[in-house]
This record gives structure tokens, C-alpha cells and sequence, in this order.
């Protein structure tokens, strides 16, 4: 039964930065749980010291606040909650839910060794179990500390509904006692581990679905019986499709995926990326371009499938353009300014403002960052290819824009009365629209292929069209 306050979590390790894959996740458990008006929390997993840092942990909360996945409760740290981890090891040793172990790892690898040449499955044997130790005559050697481990049920099976795989079922003989506690001297608990944090902390707030990538599947099992050692029945758990490149093999930068914050320093819109991520192992009928308040209203976990995605570098740059196009021009204009800041230009009365190049390019770019590169002839007079110039401005049309140049300085600047000017040169010098529109398109930009001649002159101003228009 669904409970009635839904709490998700997103828990990545802050290891670097985030990724398509885990980033997604996060939208899936955040998603879920505005839908049902429930709480998302943010939790850090940073008991890997070696490799977690301050830096990483800025950086998740960076990009998911630059995507708009707002939390409700943390970000909780896991380092800052090893007391409570020892606590209830504590417990688990004192009433023989877990036991100390004092096998060495040269005694384990020699033991998986043999289990491998036997074709067993390498797995740990119980020796040190405490019913085992005095059957085997074991002594505890001097000098070693013990790791913890939990007694895992010797028989049945642990079974759950996965919200996105279906019924999964793995037998207790598949696994083996897991250490939940690093080794430690006797009467203290060293560091705890990964399988056992999360299912205290999925306890202590009361985590109702568990969502994440595919690659946990197999800790679940494990996870299931340390919750029902403590004696509180597991959350749902849905297993997320993993995301492959076109190619079918795991997703890397080669297929064009890279962390969220290059996305964000590409000029992609974050509403672009959630409709992006979203689609991958998601859909809801045919709908291809959404909000994410839409995505907040239809989303389900019935809805995503338990079959790899595959991520299209080419799809979700055109997905970024599309949402470019309809977003408010008002809004595209602020997003766009810091770009055309970055690459140099200078934002004051001479030169175009944001809004101009935004209503100018917004059917043209698929980033923002591409959006500013096409916008550097509104700035800096282009360099003008003579070879292209001779190919579009001849004797035929020379006089027309000459003419053109003529009326251009004392016309109203507006869109209509210049496109009054350019319709009237054609019926005036009897030529036909690309010879005036192709010869003002390089003149003015530098390239054949650029926005409409009437919105180019608007957007560059009266001053700096004359001064291009140098025909002779």
C-alpha cells in the first residue's frame, strides 16, 4: 500500500560532479514526490574520505538548485551521523543480530580463491559466527581488529514488488554475512558501511520509496533484511532503467553526456534538461516537449520502463532550441545577457541589447552559448569574404542597394517602414528578393545564411547598418 505521506530521497556521494544518470535520479525521486505532495530530502554520502569533498557537495547543491529540484528537508551529512550508526551497531552486537569477525583479508582472498576452484560461488563461510567459533576451535588472534558483520537469515528468500522491475526474489543462500562496521579494536565500532548507513538513515527519516539507479539492485536484498533485522519494514524500492549511449554501450563523454554544470555553462536551459532526463526511460503517450510542472503532474512510476535508455547528444541539444523558442522573450533575454557578458560584448546604448539578439536568434540557436557566438555581428563588424561579396553583389543589384543605403538613413526605424524600403527597391530596380536580401545578408553579417534582412537592420541599429552597407 502506498503510505500516506510519500518522502523521497536523493543521495549521491560527493565524489565529482554530477552525471546524466544520477541527476536523473533525482528528478525521478522529486518528480514522485511533488506529484503526491510529498517531501524530497537530500542526503550526502560522504563516508568515502578518500575521495568525497566539500567542493563536490557545493557542486550538487549548485546544480540542483540551477535545475530547480528544491528540497525539503537537508542536506544531511553521513559523516555527521556516525554516532547513530554506532549506536545501533551496538545494538545488533548485543543482541546477535551481528557478530566481530577477525578473518584477515589474506584469509578471505585464499577462501575465494578456493571457492573459485571449486566453481562455488566466493563467499564468506560464517567461521565467524559466534556458534562456529568454538565448533572450529577458533581463537581470537592478537594484534587484529575485528569488522562487524551482520548474521544474514540462513534460509527463504528475500522478495519485493519493484515499482519498476516487478517482483524480485533472491534466495538467503545467494548471500553472505555483510560487514556493516569497519575493523575496529573490541568495545569500539569502527566506520560503518555503505549498505548498512542507508538503511538507518532510510529509517531515521522515514523514507516511504526509495528510487535510484539500476546498479543498486543488488544491494536491495541486503538492505530488505538489515531493515527487518531492526524491525521495520523496508520502503518500495523502483530500480531506474540504466542510460546507455546510441551506441548501446554505458553512457560517457564520448557520446556527448557531461556533468550537469557543462550543461549549464553551455547555455542549456534547465527546463530543457529536466524534459531531457525525463524522457529517458520515461514517457507519458506521445508528449516529446513538457514543463516540468507538466512533468510534475503526469509523472508515475508505472510509466517508467525497466529497459536501458539511450541518451541522443544531437536530440537533446534540439530539445534545448525548442524550449528556447517558447520561452518568454523577456526571460530568454536575461538568460542570454550573461552569455553575450562572458564572450565580450559590451551591453550599454550603442550596441544591441539582450532582448534584441533574443527576439532576433531565438528560432536560430539551440544553446545560449551558441545563441552569443551567432550574435558577434551585432558587436564587431564582420570581415567580408570578397569572393562571397562578388558572388551575391554584381552591376544587376549594385544600384538597388545603393538606393537602399539612401533611404535607410532617414527612414523611421521600425521593422515595417524597412521592409517597405527593401520591398520597393525590387519593384524600383526590377530585381528579385535574394538579389537585395542575399547581398545585405553578407554585407551586414558576414555570412550568406543569417536572420531576415529587416530584422537584422533593427537589431543592429541605423548607425552601424549604413556604415556596413559599403557598396560603392
Amino acid at each position: 500500500m502506498t503510505p500516506s505521506v510519500i518522502r523521497t530521497r536523493f543521495a549521491p556521494s560527493p565524489t565529482g560532479t554530477l552525471h546524466l544518470g544520477n541527476i536523473r535520479t533525482a528528478l525521478f525521486a522529486w518528480a514522485f514526490a511533488r506529484h503526491h505532495k510529498g517531501q524530497f530530502v537530500l542526503r550526502i554520502e560522504d563516508t568515502d574520505l578518500e575521495r568525497s569533498s566539500d567542493a563536490s557537495a557545493d557542486g550538487i547543491l549548485r546544480d540542483m538548485k540551477w535545475l530547480g529540484l528544491d528540497i525539503d528537508e537537508g542536506p544531511f551529512f553521513q559523516m555527521q551521523r556516525m554516532d547513530r550508526y554506532r549506536e545501533v551497531v551496538a545494538q545488533m552486537l548485543a543482541d546477535g543480530r551481528a557478530y566481530h569477525c577477525y578473518m584477515s583479508v589474506e584469509e578471505l582472498d585464499a577462501l575465494r580463491d578456493k571457492q573459485k576452484a571449486n566453481n562455488e560461488k566466493p563467499r564468506y563461510d560464517g567461521r565467524w559466527r559466534p556458534e562456529n567459533v568454538a565448533k572450529l576451535g577458533l581463537k581470537i588472534p592478537a594484534g587484529v581488529d575485528p569488522v562487524v558483520r551482520f548474521r544474514n537469515p540462513d534460509a527463504g528468500v528475500v522478495a519485493w514488488d519493484d515499482a519498476v522491475k516487478g517482483r524480485i526474489e533472491i534466495a538467503n543462500t545467494e548471500l553472505d554475512d555483510l560487514v556493516i562496521a569497519r575493523p575496529a579494536p573490541v568495545g569500539q565500532v569502527g566506520v560503518p558501511t555503505y549498505n548498512f548507513c542507508v538503511v538507518v538513515d532510510d529509517i531515521d527519516m522515514q523514507i516511504s520509496h526509495v528510487i535510484r539507479g539500476d546498479g543498486h539492485v543488488m544491494n536491495t536484498p541486503r538492505q530488505i533484511n538489515i531493515f527487518r533485522a531492526l524491525g521495520v519494514e523496508p520502503p518500495v524500492f523502483g530500480h531506474t532503467p540504466t542510460v546507455l549511449g546510441n551506441d548501446g554501450e554505458k553512457l560517457s563523454k564520448r557520446h556527448g553526456a557531461t556533468g550537469l554544470n557543462e550543461y549549464a555553462a553551455n547555455g542549456f536551459l534547465p527546463e530543457a534538461v529536466i524534459n531531457g532526463l525525463a524522457r529517458l526511460g520515461w514517457s507519458h503517450g506521445n508528449d516529446e516537449i513538457f514543463s516540468p510542472q507538466q512533468l510534475v503532474e503526469w509523472f508515475n512510476l508505472e510509466s517508467l520502463t525497466p529497459s536501458p535508455a539511450r541518451f541522443d547528444a544531437e536530440k537533446f541539444e534540439w530539445l534545448n532550441g525548442e524550449h528556447i523558442k517558447r520561452l518568454p522573450v523577456e526571460t530568454l533575454a536575461q538568460r542570454l545577457e550573461p552569455f553575450l557578458l562572458a564572450a565580450g560584448y559590451a551591453m550599454n546604448n550603442v550596441n544591441p541589447s539582450a532582448l534584441a539578439v533574443a527576439e532576433l536568434l531565438r528560432e536560430r540557436a539551440p544553446t545560449l552559448k551558441k545563441m552569443a557566438e551567432m550574435a558577434a555581428y551585432c558587436y564587431v563588424p564582420p570581415t567580408i569574404d570578397a569572393a562571397l561579396l562578388t558572388q551575391h553583389l554584381n552591376d544587376v543589384n549594385r544600384g538597388a542597394l545603393q538606393w537602399i543605403k539612401g533611404e535607410l538613413a532617414s527612414v523611421e526605424w521600425s521593422k515595417p517602414a524597412i521592409a517597405a524600403v527593401l520591398k520597393d527597391a525590387q519593384g524600383k530596380f526590377n530585381v528579385k528578393t535574394p538579389q537585395v536580401m542575399m547581398p545585405l545578408r553578407v554585407l551586414l553579417t558576414g555570412s550568406a545564411q543569417a536572420p531576415a534582412v529587416d530584422a537584422l537592420l533593427l537589431t543592429l541599429g541605423r548607425e552601424a547598418s549604413l556604415a556596413r552597407i559599403a557598396v560603392g
